[in-house]
């Protein structure tokens, strides 16, 4: 811990994204009490007004207020990139521990299957699945996790091979431990560097991907905000309306981008030989 702390204080732009960050957390939790108006409120009387002091990021097509719509968009964003990255990690983590514990036979089964994985291009599979299933904001975090754990897999698969012959694992197995006992308590507390790094990367891309589905217009169905949604919709008033387009794709830009630079810092702060190469 007290690595990462070193690292976010000489890293000033990391800093500055987990700030950021930790205020979009806390829009979504609080969004019922930040938001000036009703993100769903219909107003036809204020369709298509510029920023004003009434509506600091205008409105939208329907008179609703865009940064209304932009805090209650924050919910679905953080949403599904922390339930999609769990799910994947908890499928990576268990893959790629019992491939690299146990080897063999069983390594090799389970490593076929993550080469099969990665042969299918993710964000078409995404799409694929997406369009045959009910759209939903519970489906889409669903698809994301069930098809972005095969780089955690081969990530924790490596580092248990690495860590299964020495000295602490070798007692743990002398003392009669148990091969789960040593996997999940011994062994995966050990490699919590690349899981973290992992983890928030992941975010960044599954709150990608979500945008991208949105704005494809699968998984959330209106009047539901979301960021990527606002991005689609505003695209045809694109000429008339900027403001309908800048903000939300600033809001994912800068919610991906903070998530990748404190992703780096931790992989600087926990990862000596990331360090050293650098």
């Amino acid at each position: 811990m007290n690595e990462i702390i070193d690292a976010f204080k000489k890293n000033k732009l990391a800093l500055i994204s987990l700030i950021f960050i930790l205020l979009i957390i806390i829009t979504a939790v609080f969004a019922p009490y930040i938001s000036p108006y009703n993100p769903d409120k219909i107003d036809v009387n204020a369709i298509l007004q510029p920023p004003s002091l009434s509506h600091l990021l205008g409105t939208d097509q329907l008179g609703r207020d865009v940064l209304s719509r932009l805090i209650y968009g924050s919910r679905i964003s953080i949403e599904v990139g922390f339930i999609a990255v769990s799910l994947s990690l908890l499928i990576g983590i268990f893959i790629g521990a019992y491939a690299g514990y146990y080897g063999g036979i069983m390594d090799s089964i389970l490593m076929r299957f993550v080469d099969i994985m990665l042969t299918f291009p993710s964000f078409f599979l995404i799409l694929a699945i997406s369009a045959i299933l009910k759209p939903s904001i519970i489906n889409i975090m669903i698809i994301i996790g069930l098809t972005s754990w095969m780089g955690i897999a081969r990530i924790i698969r490596a580092e248990f091979m690495q860590n299964s012959e020495k000295d602490y694992v070798l007692a743990a197995k002398a003392a009669g431990a148990s091969d789960s006992y040593i996997m999940f308590f011994e062994i995966l507390p050990n490699t919590i560097a690349p899981i973290l790094v992992s983890a928030t990367l992941g975010v960044a891309m599954a709150i990608l991907i979500q945008a991208s589905l949105a704005f494809l217009g699968i998984g959330i169905t209106p009047p539901t905000p979301s960021w990527g949604g606002m991005l689609s919709r505003g695209k045809t008033y694109i000429m008339v309306a900027w403001w309908l387009t800048l903000f939300p794709g600033i809001a994912i830009l800068l919610t991906v981008l903070s998530f990748n630079l404190i992703g780096e810092a931790v992989r600087n702060a926990l990862d000596p030989r990331y360090s050293s190469e650098r």
